[in-house]
């Protein structure tokens, strides 16, 4: 996982997260500390299903502790939205184990 001057580069940009209980929030990373807390703001957690398109909960400014994070990627913001996010079917992501 990116840390330092990895997550550096990424403040102010869209990521998206995925948590250790599985988990895939999205927005845009206003800070970090050096146990990798992250605090996101214009935030949503999409929630995936086989059958209805992904949910998007907002969730607005939040912060993620460091310890349940398991991913951290940047987004692309043009392709992203156009993602048919209302369209698109996928099995829930289950918890990630180390």
């Amino acid at each position: 996982m990116a840390t330092g001057p990895g997550l550096e580069s990424l403040v102010d940009q869209l990521i998206s997260v995925i948590t250790n209980d599985g988990r895939n929030i999205v927005g845009y990373l206003k800070g970090f500390d050096q146990a990798t807390n992250i605090i996101l703001d214009e935030s949503h957690e999409r929630v995936y299903s086989t059958r209805e398109g992904v949910q998007q909960l907002v969730l607005g400014l939040y912060i993620i502790r460091g310890d349940n994070i398991s991913v951290i990627g940047e987004v692309d913001d043009e392709l992203d939205s156009k993602l048919p996010l209302s369209e698109l079917r996928a099995h829930p992501l289950k918890p990630v184990i180390h």
